[in-house]
């Protein structure tokens, strides 16, 4: 299992301005960024042991992020 968290801006390095960029400009994106890196947080701390849950809990909030991811990097291939 990995405890790395995964912020957007290590998932695309190369698109990290597009990122700072978005965040700013389109309030959408910025909300999906915000619920992104909540949800991932959570996710760590759920990882690492810090807040312990059931795995199909654990897995249910991976598909959510997942999700998330999805329609983000829909955002950045269209910006």
């Amino acid at each position: 299992m990995s405890h790395v968290a995964h912020e957007l801006h290590e998932e695309f390095p190369e698109k990290s301005e597009t990122i700072r960029r978005l965040k700013s400009e389109n309030a959408h994106f910025a909300r999906l960024a915000e619920q992104y890196h909540e949800l991932n947080r959570a996710i760590h701390r759920m990882e690492a042991d810090v807040e312990p849950v059931a795995d199909e809990t654990l897995e249910g909030l991976k598909k959510q992020r997942l999700s998330l991811k999805d329609e983000i990097v829909q955002l950045l291939e269209t910006a």
